[in-house]
C-alpha cells in the first residue's frame, strides 16, 4: 500500500515538473518578447475564425464558399478593418454574421489584453508576465497602472457599446425594423462602431443612414472615443475635473486628433461642396454633417455616406494622409497613430526655431521618442510603398486606386474604392497581410523580429553630413 502511494507522488511529481518546466518555458517566450506574442495571437485568431467562417453554417449560400473570401473577412474582423469583398448580408448566414460580431469585438479588446483580463480574473492579481503583455496591448510603460488600466479597458468598452446600442435601439424602430432586428442591429452597429470596425450590414452601407443625423451623429461620437485610445480614457476618466492633471499622451492625442477632424471636415466640404457625384446635390447642413461625418470615419472608422470612388483627387489625398495618420495609441484605431505625427510636427518646429529641446505643454520629449517617431513614420510609408507595388503586380487596378486600398488596409480603417469587390484572391491575401501589419503596428512587427536592444559602450567622433 505504502509502494503503491510512493509511486503515485512520484507520478504526480513528475507530471507537476513537466507542468512547471512548460509553464517556464511559455513564460520565458512571452517574457522575451510580448510583441511576438501579439503576431502569434493574432495570427492564430485570424485563422480560428478564417475556420469558423469557412464551415457551410456560416454561408448563406454553400456553394459560395471561397478561402480568399473567409481570410479577409475574418482577419477584417480580427483587425477592426471593415473591409469586405463580399456583400455582408446576403453572403453571411445569422451564425456566419454571429462569428463576424465576435471577432470584431475580440479584435478590438486585443488578444493580449484579453489573455490578461482572463488571467486577472482566475488568479485575482496579475503577475510580472500578464503585466508585461498587457503593457504591450495598451500602450503604456507604468506596469503597475496596468490592472487598473485593464478594467478600465473593459468597463468603458461594454459601458459604451451598451450606451451606443441604446441610443441607436429607437431610430431603428422609429425606422420601421421589428424589435428583434431593431435590437440586433443596434448591438451590432455598436460594436463596429466603438471598436472603429465599420462594417454594415444594410443595403447601401453607411448611405442608408445619410438621411438620419441621429444615428451619423451618435456612429461618428463613437468611432472618435473608440479612435482616443484606452489610456487616454483612462486618464480623462480619473481626472475629468481637472485637465491640467493629464498626462502629455492624453494632451497630444485628444488636441492633435481634434485639428485633424476639424481640417479634414474644412477641406472636405471645400473640396466636395460642389461635387455632385457626392454632396453637391444636398443642402448646406447636409453637406457639412456628412464632411464632418467622413472627416471622422477616415481617422479609423470606415464608415461613408457617399461613394468614395465619387470623391474628388483632392479628396482622395486628404483621406489618404488621413487614414495613414489614424488614431490614438492603444486605441481600436490604426495608422501610425496621432502622437507620432503630433511628436514629429514638434519636433520639426523646434528645429526651425533652433531650439535644442522639443517641447509640449510644457513638458520637454524625449529624443529617444523623436526617433521612435521617425522610425515609425518610414516604417509605414514603406510598407504602404511596397504593399502599393505588390498590390498592382497581382490586379489590374490604377495607382491611386490601389494606393487608397493599401492605405485603408494598414491603416484598419476600412474605406474602399471598390478594389477589395473586385480582387483577385491574390489581392484578397495582399490585402489581408496588409490588415494584420497594420493591427499589430509597425513598432510592434519590429521588436517583434529583432532582438533586444543593446546599450553601446563607447561612441564614435560627432559629424554633421549635409540635410537638405
Amino acid at each position: 500500500m505504502d509502494a503503491s502511494g510512493d509511486r503515485d507522488a512520484d507520478a504526480h511529481d513528475e507530471q507537476s515538473g513537466r507542468v512547471r518546466r512548460l509553464r517556464d518555458v511559455v513564460d520565458s517566450f512571452v517574457l522575451a518578447s510580448p510583441a511576438r506574442t501579439a503576431m502569434i495571437g493574432f495570427v492564430l485568431l485570424a485563422a480560428l475564425f478564417t475556420g469558423l467562417l469557412c464551415l457551410p453554417v456560416s454561408l448563406n449560400d454553400p456553394s459560395q464558399h471561397s478561402l480568399a473570401d473567409a481570410v479577409l473577412v475574418a482577419v477584417s474582423a480580427v483587425c477592426v478593418t471593415g473591409l469586405s469583398s463580399v456583400t455582408m448580408q446576403e453572403h453571411w448566414s445569422p451564425f456566419g454574421m454571429g462569428v463576424i460580431t465576435v471577432a470584431i469585438q475580440v479584435g478590438g479588446l486585443g488578444i493580449l489584453t484579453a489573455a490578461s483580463l482572463l488571467g486577472m480574473a482566475m488568479s485575482k492579481r496579475l503577475g510580472v508576465r500578464q503585466r508585461l503583455m498587457a503593457a504591450q496591448a495598451t500602450g503604456t510603460s507604468q506596469l503597475g497602472r496596468v490592472g487598473s488600466l485593464l478594467r478600465a479597458v473593459l468597463t468603458t468598452m461594454i459601458a459604451a457599446e451598451v450606451v451606443v446600442a441604446a441610443l441607436l435601439l429607437p431610430r431603428f424602430l422609429a425606422r420601421g425594423e421589428g424589435s428583434g432586428e431593431a435590437l440586433w442591429h443596434s448591438v451590432f452597429y455598436a460594436i463596429s462602431s466603438f471598436n472603429n470596425a465599420g462594417f454594415t450590414i444594410h443595403d447601401g452601407g453607411g448611405a442608408a443612414f445619410a438621411d438620419d443625423p441621429w444615428i451619423l451623429a451618435v456612429l461618428a461620437t463613437s468611432v472618435f472615443v473608440g479612435s482616443l485610445g484606452f489610456p487616454v480614457i483612462f486618464v480623462m476618466s480619473i481626472f475629468w475635473r481637472s485637465p491640467r492633471s493629464w498626462d502629455l499622451h492624453a494632451k497630444l492625442t485628444l488636441s492633435t486628433s481634434v485639428l485633424l477632424v476639424l481640417g479634414g471636415w474644412i477641406l472636405l466640404l471645400v473640396f466636395e461642396a460642389a461635387n455632385p457625384a457626392t454632396l453637391g446635390f444636398r443642402g448646406w447642413f447636409d453637406t457639412a454633417g456628412e464632411s464632418l461625418f467622413l472627416s471622422v470615419m477616415s481617422r479609423s472608422g470606415g464608415f461613408s455616406t457617399v461613394d468614395i470612388a465619387e470623391l474628388s483627387d483632392s479628396s482622395r489625398v486628404l483621406l489618404d494622409m488621413l487614414m495613414f495618420v489614424g488614431g490614438g495609441s492603444g486605441s481600436t484605431a490604426g495608422g501610425i497613430k496621432v502622437t507620432t505625427l503630433a511628436v514629429l510636427g514638434l519636433a520639426a518646429l523646434a528645429e526651425a526655431r533652433g531650439l535644442v529641446d522639443t517641447t509640449a505643454f510644457n513638458r520637454r520629449i524625449a529624443p529617444s521618442t523623436i526617433r521612435l517617431a521617425v522610425s515609425v513614420l518610414l516604417a509605414g510609408a514603406t510598407i504602404v510603398a511596397i504593399g502599393t507595388m505588390v498590390l498592382l503586380a497581382v490586379t489590374d487596378e490604377p495607382l491611386d486606386d490601389a494606393l487608397f486600398e493599401v492605405v485603408s488596409a494598414f491603416a484598419t480603417c476600412g474605406l474602399s474604392m471598390g478594389v477589395t469587390e473586385r480582387s483577385t484572391d491574390a489581392g484578397l491575401y495582399v490585402l489581408s497581410a496588409l490588415m494584420l501589419v497594420g493591427r499589430l503596428g509597425t513598432i510592434t512587427l519590429a521588436s517583434a523580429l529583432s532582438e533586444r536592444s543593446q546599450k553601446r559602450r563607447f561612441r564614435y567622433a560627432e559629424e554633421r553630413p549635409i540635410i537638405g
